[in-house]
């Protein structure tokens, strides 16, 4: 019997009516609205795409947002002026910097350059720690909504064997901290690994964000897995996942792509800019 399918813009959707509730909330008490500030370096068109998707979501929970559209020659120095700025703003409660930069452009030096309190990637090393630590208020958006939708589909961690195939500091080292503090077992894998399948076919729950088209397979697949696809291919006009359709025939339940953690990595983004306000506006009883 074919497995379940996680619906990721379902629940995202979910999250999105107690955020708009939490925004609500705070305008009868008069507190300063929530305000997104993104910029984007650069007429890179996945990344225009991806800051109109998170522009729209913001105004769907009534989070305020502005857009920094710098030219692809802005220069780290440049860039950094304007983030030192937005630091300074007490109206602005998030900053992002949509990734990847133009080349030559310093991007860790940029990412430490935003507070940590209007941190809402979760880039800066004292966010990142914090979350490794099990201290973080705001958390990596992609690793939040796998734990999210694993929740949601009420996937039991404790004791089970998690393998995550990617090991950056975007998804795989803090999505294996975070589980880790849920008491799971947890193997991360990478390009260099030998013998993947060897180590997939042991998972309870397998999260895979390679970007490559199909290169999870029924063969990598334990009869009754949490499969959870994270990768995004573009093939044409298509986007694609790491997992090929028919492990649904063996998975006990599987993230679509798209609509699976996609929408759910924007709803944390999201979550996360409720939580940077409870940060700067200690005396607010802000929920996120």
């Amino acid at each position: 019997m074919p497995g379940r399918l996680l619906d990721g813009r379902g629940l995202a959707q979910r999250v999105e009516e107690r955020l708009r509730g939490d925004v609500d909330a705070l305008r009868k008490r008069g507190a300063p609205a929530p305000q997104l500030n993104v910029i984007l370096v650069g007429a890179d068109p996945a990344s225009s795409i991806y800051v109109r998707r998170k522009k729209e979501a913001c105004q769907r929970v009534g989070i305020a947002v502005k857009e920094h559209i710098l030219e692809a020659s802005t220069s780290t120095q440049e860039v950094g002026t304007l983030i030192e700025a937005l630091n300074l703003d007490p109206m602005i409660t998030g900053i992002l910097l949509q990734l990847p930069l133009p080349a030559g452009r310093d991007e860790r030096h940029l990412l430490e350059t935003i507070h940590p309190a209007k941190d809402v990637d979760c880039f800066h090393p004292s966010n990142v720690g914090r979350a490794a630590q099990g201290t973080g208020t705001l958390l990596p958006a992609t690793p939040k909504a796998v734990l999210a939708i694993l929740e949601d589909a009420k996937i039991p961690l404790q004791g089970a064997e998690v393998v995550i195939v990617n090991h950056s500091n975007l998804i795989g080292r803090p999505l294996a901290a975070l589980l880790l503090q849920r008491e799971a077992t947890v193997t991360v894998c990478h390009k260099h690994t030998r013998d993947l399948a060897a180590h997939t076919r042991r998972a309870d729950v397998l999260v895979t964000a390679t970007g490559v088209a199909g290169l999870i397979t029924r063969a990598h697949v334990k009869a009754g897995a949490t499969v959870i696809d994270v990768g995004i291919a573009r093939e044409g006009d298509k986007v694609r996942g790491d997992v090929q359709a028919d492990v649904l025939d063996v998975a006990g339940a599987l993230t679509p792509v798209p609509g699976g953690v996609g929408p759910m990595t924007v709803a944390m983004l999201l979550s996360n800019v409720i939580a940077a306000h409870r940060l700067q506006h200690a005396n607010e009883a802000v929920r996120a």
